[in-house]
């Protein structure tokens, strides 16, 4: 099937955070309803595992279940998890996150004969300065580095190193070729938090799929949703433990924010001049790769 001109020239439009306060509930917060059902995998360790099957597309098809998920980090699962994701029949599962994710949340818990590849994406330093500003317990000093729309300027900095970054446009591009090679097993990619570089490649493979901007933009905000408790949680245990006086401040960076994928969007525009020139000469994505994608993706 042929790709939807509309959705590959469309152009219009850190990670955080901490496991400090109590693991994930099991209590899951309910998605919004929409035309599109979010599919979220119910996991004790994990609040933001989905499946990004069953968008329509813009001429009335659907995106396959069951072939691509996207996630936060799976350091955290219990026995029970590890085999929920069992029966998935992975066969690949690709983690965004940087070392020093890695060190502190712990390598990924996966099923037995499922490849872990690390394909780290750079966050432009935040969780090193979210974990300097948490450490330091000095309210001045974080409201210095977070407050002042400085937490929110940072997160649009950090969206635009997805498009800006030549490390991170090789990262997505391979990303997205292993999910257009004919034969390729169901594959889950995530971060830490799954919202803003799980995000991001998100959005992308929706859209250039076919899937209405609305609709990937949908998916994208719905982080917050999903997250919302656990988060809440988290801010919490950080006042609770006396890390921080006003833990509000870290709001801007748990949740997803239209304003955050704007400034990638911006970052295409004007670097790229749509995004098709950006997947093709940033991302180095050839047609064949396109028609690839969502050929295997929709149905």
């Amino acid at each position: 099937m042929s790709l939807s001109r509309r959705a590959l020239l469309s152009t219009a439009g850190a990670t955080a955070l901490l496991a400090v306060a109590a693991p994930p509930s099991l209590a899951r917060p309910r998605p919004r309803v929409t035309a599109n059902a979010i599919r979220q995998i119910p996991l004790q360790g994990a609040v933001n595992v989905r499946d990004l099957g069953g968008y329509l597309t813009y001429d009335g098809a659907r995106v396959r279940d069951g072939l691509v998920y996207r996630g936060d980090h799976l350091g955290k699962l219990t026995t029970a998890d590890v085999a929920a994701l069992g029966a998935l029949g992975l066969s690949r599962v690709i983690d965004f996150r940087i070392p020093l994710e890695v060190q502190y949340d712990g390598a990924d818990r996966l099923p037995a004969g499922v490849a872990g590849v690390s394909r780290s994406v750079t966050d432009n330093g935040l969780f090193g300065q979210l974990l300097t500003a948490i450490g330091s317990r000095d309210p001045v000093r974080q409201e210095e580095m977070l407050g002042g729309g400085r937490a929110a300027a940072f997160m649009t900095g950090v969206y635009r190193t997805f498009v800006t970054n030549a490390a991170n446009r090789q990262q997505f591009g391979a990303t997205l070729r292993e999910l257009a090679a004919p034969g390729s097993g169901p594959q889950l990619y995530h971060c830490t938090s799954g919202k803003d570089r799980t995000g991001w490649a998100s959005w992308l493979v929706l859209t250039l799929v076919g899937v209405p901007e609305r609709s990937a933009t949908e998916d994208y905000l719905a982080s917050n949703v999903f997250r919302a408790a656990y988060d809440a949680r988290v801010r919490e245990g950080l006042k609770q433990g006396g890390l921080m006086q006003n833990p509000d401040l870290i709001i801007p960076l748990q949740e997803v924010r239209q304003e955050y994928l704007d400034a990638a969007l911006a970052e295409v525009r004007t670097g790229y001049g749509s995004l098709y020139q950006y997947v093709t000469q940033g991302l180095g994505l050839d047609l064949r790769t396109l028609a690839g994608l969502r050929e295997r993706l929709v149905g």
